[in-house]
């Protein structure tokens, strides 16, 4: 079990540069603002954005971001359009005729739509990108949409695992409305204030929002190319350990208070390549331990390396290629303008000092995203070790708040998080089993070294570093039986 714990840090800290989406988390708070827009209309049961999306709904979603609902209800109506499809409800009929007639969507047959089919991701992406102005074969093809996509800032929120949601549709459709049209004039949701297609007094609460954030994303621009920042982390934790460990019974309650110093560095303009250095200091008012915790990410592989623990794992072991990795890591940097929308509940501006002052508040998407990650890595984990490992973990996070700072010449200084997260943990071996529960409130600082091409990061010899997971042999002598 003890050997266990230690492939659990290891590979959670691993997680921490693979920070992948899932289709578990809730977007309530942007279908409410899509509902209040008339982009996303529910029923009786509300939004039901626990069910996966019809192709008839995802087309009548189209129309929609083209500005075109009433011209195809219109047009449909008259007789002008007529729909070839049988197999679409009166509802859908308009908005599947006009798409079919625009050559922006065709049906599985010449008089079949599959209207009540499931709209996958991959097609809702393709379908968003049309919205934008993109053209299939022209900017993009059906194998490459969804990471050209997430290059532009879309974010395909199901990629790896799960059913494809109307959760998942809000989300995407949220992030649509925010990004820029292809000709680069203005944004999508903008665009549809000024044909007309949407109320402006009713995008208001959006409007006001996406600008804020978008001139927040300017001032680290930069950053889509490289970053280079310190960081300065407290935590104040509390953990409580129950179970058997060698068959001796357990149940320890510790409270431990934590900081974290260190340095991170991203390089995006090329090859996608990473270095983090934390010292991180412990102390559960008895005694202090300090440890220095190294990570890298270099040619498709993540090392971590942690006192005499030096441990690689590759980035493929997800089935995840570098290409889409770069991709979210360009969004999680700032290179895109829209990808942390669907999570932003709130967003507030003042100057302080000639400085501006950006507080987001988030909702509890990421809590989602966090534990379909974890899923994803206990499913690994098991399927790997040769021992019969069962794991299970969940996690919260509860007010949420990151401030930026941003100097008089529009350059970002620094930024700030205010998380409390909550985690629980288990785990059973056939003949120990462990629960961890764990709270934890954070207040992390990062202040801004360099940004873009001045950033530039030095790599030890890896030579020495255990694989956990891959390579042509599978898992190395990490999940072989240990004495303790």
């Amino acid at each position: 079990m003890k050997r266990f714990l230690t492939i659990l840090l290891t590979t959670l800290a691993l997680t921490g540069l693979l920070c992948v989406t899932a289709s578990a988390s809730s977007f309530d708070g942007p279908a409410a603002e899509l509902a209040a827009i008339g982009m996303l209309k529910g029923g009786a049961d509300g939004f039901g954005l626990d069910k996966a999306p019809t192709r008839s709904q995802a087309a009548i979603m189209l129309v929609r971001l083209f500005g075109a609902e009433e011209e195809a209800k219109a047009a449909y109506a008259s007789g002008e359009l007529k729909c070839p499809f049988t197999d679409v409800n009166e509802t859908a009929a308009p908005f599947a005729a006009w798409l079919k007639d625009k050559g922006l969507a065709s049906g599985t047959s010449a008089t079949t739509f599959g209207g009540s089919s499931p709209c996958s991701s991959k097609a809702y992406t393709i379908f968003l990108l049309r919205a934008l102005g993109y053209r299939d074969n022209v900017d993009f093809t059906s194998a490459d949409a969804q990471v050209f996509a997430m290059g532009l800032g879309l974010l395909d929120t199901s990629a790896f695992t799960g059913t494809f949601l109307r959760d998942d549709l809000a989300a995407m459709t949220y992030q649509a409305l925010g990004m820029d049209l292809k000709d680069g004039k203005t944004y999508l949701l903008k665009s549809l204030i000024e044909s007309g297609a949407v109320d402006a007094e009713a995008a208001k609460p959006m409007t006001d929002k996406f600008e804020a954030y978008r001139a927040l994303q300017s001032s680290g621009a930069a950053a889509g190319q490289g970053m280079d920042v310190n960081l300065d982390a407290k935590m104040a934790m509390s953990f409580q350990v129950k179970g058997t460990d060698g068959g001796t019974s357990l149940d320890v309650t510790q409270k431990t208070d934590a900081a974290v110093k260190g340095r991170i560095q991203m390089v995006l303009d090329k090859d996608l390549q990473m270095a983090m250095d934390m010292t991180v200091s412990m102390n559960d008012g008895e005694t202090t331990e300090t440890e220095k915790m190294e990570y890298w990410l270099k040619d498709g592989t993540a090392y971590v390396r942690s006192g005499e623990d030096a441990y690689q794992m590759p980035m493929d072991m997800m089935g995840m290629d570098m290409e889409s990795f770069t991709a979210l890591m360009e969004q999680a940097s700032g290179k895109t303008s829209a990808a942390l929308l669907p999570f932003i509940n709130s967003i507030t501006t003042k100057a302080s000092s000639g400085n501006t002052v950006y507080t987001l508040k988030l909702n509890d998407a990421f809590a989602g995203i966090i534990n379909g990650l974890v899923d994803q890595i206990a499913g690994v984990l098991e399927a790997e070790a040769d021992e019969d490992l069962n794991m299970n973990m969940s996690f919260t996070l509860d007010g949420s708040t990151i401030t930026y700072t941003v100097d008089k010449d529009g350059a970002l200084k620094s930024a700030a998080a205010d998380l409390t997260l909550k985690a629980d943990l288990g785990a059973s071996d056939g003949q120990d089993s462990l629960t961890v529960s764990v709270s934890m409130d954070m207040d992390t600082t990062m202040d801004v070294k360099a940004l873009g091409k001045d950033v530039k990061i030095s790599f030890p010899d890896f030579s020495g570093f255990e694989e956990i997971l891959g390579g042509a042999d599978g898992p190395t002598g990490i999940f072989a039986a240990a004495a303790y």
